[in-house]
């Protein structure tokens, strides 16, 4: 596992990012700077594929995942399940964590994304 502060996160970015079809690393790319953007001191972390915001290096401190697919991008909201979403964006059917997914730039412009995104912040009091 790799683990830096934002200040050198481009690189690191870059190397998960790399081996995607273009279009699936711009949604990657797009996906990491909106976590930044609603969550600025992110300890980003980066285990095999899957890229990590949160207050430590930990999986129990991780806020947001980005994790590129083949033809789009999840984004992971830790404790997404207890969060409302009455736009419908979540999926999957664990007990705590959610994931929506990117297919196209339009979804990461949605404000229903920024606001569950914001929910998740404000329930780990961040």
């Amino acid at each position: 596992m790799s683990l830096w502060h934002c200040e050198a996160m481009d690189e690191r970015i870059e190397q998960v990012l790399a081996a995607r079809e273009q279009a699936v690393a711009e949604l990657g790319r797009g996906a990491c700077e909106l976590a930044l953007d609603r969550f600025p001191d992110a300890v980003i972390t980066v285990d095999g594929n899957d890229i990590g915001f949160g207050t430590g290096s930990g999986y129990k401190g991780l806020v947001f995942t980005v994790a590129p697919a083949k033809a789009h991008v999840t984004l992971g909201i830790a404790g997404g399940a207890r969060l409302p979403d009455p736009a419908g964006l979540m999926e999957g059917s664990g007990k705590l964590h959610r994931h929506v997914k990117i297919r196209r730039p339009d979804d990461l412009r949605r404000p229903e994304l920024r606001d569950l995104m914001d929910a998740a912040l404000a329930r780990q009091g961040l």
